[in-house]
């Protein structure tokens, strides 16, 4: 598997945030922001177009890579529901790029963004 596609695989989704300023930056003409959410080091940005990750990296967390995953690249995904012993939820995509695994915070309502995901993957096919 691809280093940049395992770096994703190792994200979790802690719980939903207001969408970062900076981001508007990425954006191409006629995409809009519609969801954010935290990770441990930065953010992930759901937009009418693609997910985008950012990672901060270094001690001081200057350094950021950008990964940009356009919902045409999904073929499928699936969502998992945290239970009474494993509390925390999963969303599965796989995309061209390969298997990417995303772990979700017991904050965040993994059926609401299941159908954030489908809303964006089935509109964009």
């Amino acid at each position: 598997m691809d280093a940049s596609v395992s770096a994703i695989t190792s994200w979790t989704f802690v719980e939903e945030c207001p969408i970062p300023q900076d981001v508007t930056a990425l954006l191409v003409p006629e995409e809009r922001a519609i969801a954010a959410y935290k990770t441990f080091r930065d953010s992930a940005v759901f937009t009418t177009k693609r997910l985008i990750v950012r990672d901060a990296q270094g001690i001081r967390g200057k350094k950021v890579e950008i990964y940009s995953l356009p919902y045409s690249a999904i073929n499928m995904w699936s969502s998992e529901n945290g239970g009474t012993l494993d509390l925390n939820a999963e969303i599965e995509l796989w995309t061209r790029a390969g298997q990417i695994k995303i772990a979700v915070g017991k904050r965040i309502d993994v059926r609401r963004l299941d159908l954030l995901i489908a809303n964006a993957v089935l509109r964009s096919s």
